[in-house]
């Protein structure tokens, strides 16, 4: 059990976990991002153009691979070349799967992370903001099926990072200025309509708890009078 961990550290550093991924969405690996982005706009003019169904999609994309092999090694055959040989380099090794996930890991606890963070130690603004983007999201979700939504975010996925890179000093010095705007009109609501409920709130409860004190009522000392 202990090689295996230490194996599987060895294999794969903490540094490189997400590093397939952010090479590909920086469009760094040009072919891999390239074949992404193809492949995803296919499925997408397929599915939501042409109106097929996923599975047909699927299966004839299967088709076409089983095709492929076939004639392939018919022609490896014809040639006299073993099939054997080349397969044998085209598996998965254990360092890509590793490497797959551990990205799935790291991604699913910094959301986990950040839904923590939002919900209970971030303060009232970005919490707001949160929730705002969320209603957002579900507003959209009304035009649009999951998958548009899908493909709307893999291409923003492969596009905003490259332009966020670029224009990375603008966007920063922008970014600044609204928060700065924001939170100055979070200190004018604060003061002017959180601050002024409080203190009515105080108030009320104070002069509630002075209204209910009971008064002693002098009926005995009237009783003894007319005795």
């Amino acid at each position: 059990m202990a090689s295996t961990t230490t194996q599987s550290s060895s294999v794969l550093p903490s540094s490189t976990s997400g590093t397939m991924m952010r090479d590909i969405f920086f469009w760094k690996k040009k072919k891999q991002s390239s074949l992404v982005l193809l492949i995803s706009t296919a499925t997408w003019v397929l599915l939501q153009f042409y109106q097929f169904n996923f599975v047909t999609v699927l299966s004839w994309v299967a088709m076409v691979i089983v095709v492929s092999l076939f004639l392939w090694g018919n022609l490896l055959r014809l040639f006299g070349k073993e099939t054997k040989e080349l397969l044998s380099g085209e598996e998965i090794t254990v360092e890509s799967a590793l490497k797959v996930a551990m990205a799935l890991r790291t991604w699913t606890e910094e959301s986990i992370r950040w839904m923590f963070k939002v919900g209970a130690q971030s303060d009232l603004l970005t919490f707001a903001s949160t929730l705002f983007g969320l209603w957002l999201l579900s507003q959209v979700g009304n035009y649009f099926d999951f998958l548009t939504i899908q493909y709307i975010g893999i291409v923003m996925g492969m596009t905003l990072p490259v332009i966020y890179s670029k224009y990375e000093d603008n966007i920063k010095r922008l970014s600044e200025g609204v928060k700065k705007q924001l939170h100055r009109y979070y200190d004018m609501f604060d003061e002017k309509v959180i601050k002024k409920v409080t203190s009515m709130m105080g108030t009320t409860t104070t002069s509630s708890t002075t209204t209910t004190t009971p008064t002693p009522t002098p009926t005995l000392e009237k009783e003894k009078k007319v005795d």
